[in-house]
């Protein structure tokens, strides 16, 4: 996905910046890169690649080349950035989260205007890039903003330096989150309000769904109000977003919690003991253990001194290596024991399988899994959550090609919670990761934990009601 940090204060705001985008390190794992303005010296720009390294180590020893009041730092999972640009709007940086699905098709059209792309990685066009072309075809930045939300397929949240204040530009359908933070003498704007706390802010509000604001030291002005549609990703409460986070105003954990609780209440099975897949399986854990009433306790732990985070191997057998690696078994816990592990989702399978294994291995009587969210049918074209290149790497659609000869017949009968194919289809789920039992979330007890309208909430991985740009008049 990735995730940003601006901040802008009376005072220096290095150290601010430097600590609040570590803060969104867990967003991403292949680009990160930092940017700060200076009225006597300038712009200041550095990328680094997080490959094969953090973001800190990447950045401290380099911070004494930072000075200003004001900038930006960002964790992309896509291309290097920030991108600075001169243009008749002036000079700026920008650093987005997005993923522009007609990236090609854009880009081709800019390209016949005359226009050029300079920043190239890996011999793809870098969208960041694509998305500052496009501001700068707009006679303010109001009007290229929303040049960038009428052009794109997919979703795009930015932040923009400039010489006069960052502006924060919110998704357009909001699918992606900017929160607010303020201190005395300083604002700043965050993918994750964790980045908050340790640094003195206190949350202001979220910035809504197409909204445009810019943060100075000594206040926000509004540049465009936010639209009333919104499609706030649920995979930020499921997956991806930090537990402390909130977004909405609605925490990441108790949302997990209440999800697990649901779940746990509603089980008919006979167990020992719930545990928590580390780390985005523990907060459900948790709740189960409240609802179900058996005891949460640790039967697989994270290995974190030398595998904090599962960076991005180049290939698919590396990296399930490294996420085996750093998930290690407890065998006093396991041995004789009926377990129920609940985890995030089930995207491939392949880890969780591979973790399965190994806890009858080691002495685990029954192995039941309860995940967190529904089935994932569909692929996301909105955000990148995953690896995944294609909808058939879901082991969902696997077992439907291989039900029906054709891995996209009967989705909506596939993604219907407890219909005839929806029940099939599950239970070979299990059988083919060699579970006990396998339990999915229903997606109403989602929506109920998350608190929002569902008309406000993007589900369209389960149930392929995400809307896009062509059905809200922007």
């Amino acid at each position: 996905m990735g995730g940003f940090f601006g901040s802008i204060s009376i005072k220096d705001c290095v150290k601010d910046l430097f600590y609040g985008t570590d803060y969104n390190s867990h967003l991403g794992t292949k680009r990160a890169g930092m940017v700060t303005f200076d009225p006597e010296r300038g712009f200041c720009r550095s990328i680094h690649s997080l490959e094969r390294n953090y973001f800190r180590s990447r950045f401290e020893d380099e911070l004494s080349i930072f000075h200003g009041n004001q900038g930006l730092g960002v964790i992309s999972d896509t291309d290097p950035q920030p991108i600075i640009v001169n243009s008749h709007l002036g000079r700026y940086a920008v650093v987005t989260v997005a993923k522009i699905n007609n990236l090609r098709e854009i880009a081709a059209e800019l390209l016949e205007q005359r226009m050029h792309f300079s920043e190239m990685s890996a011999n793809n066009i870098n969208q960041t890039e694509l998305v500052a072309l496009l501001i700068n075809m707009g006679q303010s930045f109001v009007e290229g903003i929303n040049l960038v939300y009428q052009k794109i397929e997919g979703s795009c949240s930015m932040l923009i330096l400039t010489e006069d204040g960052i502006i924060c530009a919110r998704d357009f359908l909001g699918r992606t989150p900017i929160v607010i933070g303020q201190k005395e003498g300083a604002f700043a704007a965050s993918t994750e309000t964790t980045s908050f706390p340790n640094l003195d802010y206190k949350v202001v509000r979220d910035i809504g769904p197409g909204e445009i604001v810019r943060m100075r030291a000594n206040g926000l002005e509004v540049m465009q109000e936010p639209s009333s549609e919104e499609q706030i990703c649920s995979f930020l409460w499921v997956y991806y977003g930090f537990p402390a986070s909130d977004y909405e105003g609605i925490n990441v954990e108790m949302v997990r919690e209440n999800n697990g609780k649901v779940m746990g209440e509603e089980d008919d099975i006979d167990a020992d003991l719930v545990c928590g897949i580390p780390d985005s399986g523990v907060g459900t854990a948790l709740g189960y253990s409240e609802g179900h009433q058996i005891p949460y306790k640790r039967a697989v732990v994270k290995y974190t001194p030398t595998w904090p985070r599962s960076f991005t191997p180049g290939t698919q057998t590396r990296r399930d290596l490294v996420a085996k690696m750093k998930l290690i078994p407890n065998p006093a816990i396991l041995k004789d024991q009926r377990i129920v592990f609940c985890d995030d989702s089930i995207v491939r399978g392949t880890q969780l399988r591979d973790n399965v294994r190994m806890f009858f291995e080691y002495g685990a009587k029954e192995v039941h899994v309860r995940i967190s969210c529904p089935p994932l049918v569909y692929g996301c074209p909105f955000i990148g959550f995953t690896a995944s290149k294609s909808d058939m790497e879901l082991i969902t659609r696997q077992v439907i090609r291989d039900f029906e000869g054709n891995d996209s017949a009967k989705l909506e009968q596939y993604a219907t919670t407890d219909s005839p194919e929806y029940t099939r289809m599950v239970e070979e789920i299990g059988r083919r990761l060699g579970l006990t039992s396998l339990k999915f979330n229903k997606i109403e007890t989602l929506i109920q934990s998350i608190g929002l309208p569902k008309c406000k909430v993007c589900t369209h991985c389960f149930d392929g009601t995400g809307r896009c740009r062509k059905e809200i008049d922007i």
